[in-house]
């Protein structure tokens, strides 16, 4: 990963102040032209593997009025040896004459950020950092861009996200774990898309930081830690977003650690107005129901497990779950 500004940042530690070098990556599109609409494109980075290093900002290089949404990728291997391929994975298998066509990561996916409706810098806690190259398992960063309409000819783009980065330790390491539904929203109805899973690894977690995202007929995201016990669930809700608002990472309401046994369980209120039925899919005509937890680990690796996701509706409810849940909280309908 090579240094192109070189910043000295100051940290106040124990009394005692430390510093330590900040450098700056420019992960920007290679200046690709989306030939048509709906095109999802990934370019990657390979991470020096004789170094480690810590991702401590993001800043976005990008404007919704031309990507419809970003989001970076640590990989242990990436989808394509292209320097830009087609990363649309959920669209149908047509041939793409312009990019091969290939997922994100061809393995050890996780993501590491994401953006969308012009979100503002991210920075994250004092000591907290994205660990990637030598004693990690990010071995690559792979930046994909969702570019809803197709370019006029012979215009090009470069969005992406400037990483800023340091050598130094951080103690704390951070992680994403993503909540989503696949399912579907009938036509004239309200629907609420939902999934939970329970932590089974012996780890605890910090949460900072959460995330909303879907595309136009959300109205109300909320995700939740729950705590079973023999009095009853407890719902503790993590935070609670429209996500017609800058989809940035927003501080999480309730920082209480989370550890193996509770659940994380998150809800998307849908108003589909159209007269046809919407599905889960990656094109703008299409709906997601994604909630993103940003947290951090103290002196360990963040979880294994990366993602949770549910069948969604007609088949899949929190009134359904294995968890049996009980005092399940009321339904966003008044918030429409």
């Amino acid at each position: 990963m090579s240094k192109l500004i070189f910043l000295i940042a100051t940290l106040a530690i124990c009394g005692k102040i430390t510093a330590y070098e900040i450098d700056t990556y420019e992960f920007l599109m290679p200046n690709v032209y989306p030939h048509r609409d709906e095109l999802y494109l990934c370019t990657p980075i390979r991470i020096s593997p004789q170094h480690s290093y810590y991702i401590v900002g993001f800043e976005p290089n990008a404007s919704m009025h031309t990507a419809h949404h970003m989001l970076l990728y640590g990989c242990s291997d990436p989808g394509a040896n292209d320097s830009v391929w087609n990363c649309g994975e959920m669209q149908s298998n047509e041939v793409d004459d312009a990019y091969n066509t290939a997922s994100p990561c061809r393995s050890g996916s996780q993501i590491v950020y994401a953006w969308a409706r012009d979100a503002p810098s991210l920075h994250l806690p004092k000591d907290v950092g994205f660990l990637i190259g030598k004693d990690s398992a990010i071995k690559y960063l792979v930046l994909q861009v969702h570019y809803m309409m197709r370019f006029p000819t012979g215009k090009t783009d470069n969005s992406g996200v400037v990483l800023k980065y340091t050598q130094e330790r951080m103690p704390r390491q951070a992680g994403v774990f993503l909540l989503g539904t696949s399912g579907m929203i009938p036509p004239k109805k309200v629907e609420h898309m939902e999934t939970a899973c329970t932590l089974q690894e012996n780890k605890v977690i910090h949460p900072f930081a959460y995330r909303t995202h879907t595309h136009a007929l959300g109205k109300v995201v909320a995700g939740y830690v729950v705590r079973k016990s023999q009095n009853g669930d407890d719902w503790r809700e993590i935070g609670e977003k429209n996500p017609q608002l800058p989809q940035m990472f927003y501080p999480i309401l309730d920082s209480t650690p989370i550890q193996k046994g509770d659940i994380l369980a998150a809800r998307c209120t849908m108003n589909n107005t159209n007269p046809y039925t919407v599905r889960i899919g990656a094109t703008n005509k299409d709906e997601m129901c994604n909630f993103y937890l940003m947290y951090w680990v103290e002196n360990g690796s963040p979880l294994d497990q990366k993602y949770c996701f549910s069948a969604g509706p007609p088949y899949y409810y929190w009134s359904r779950a294995p968890q049996n849940f009980n005092r399940i909280p009321e339904k966003e309908v008044n918030r429409l």
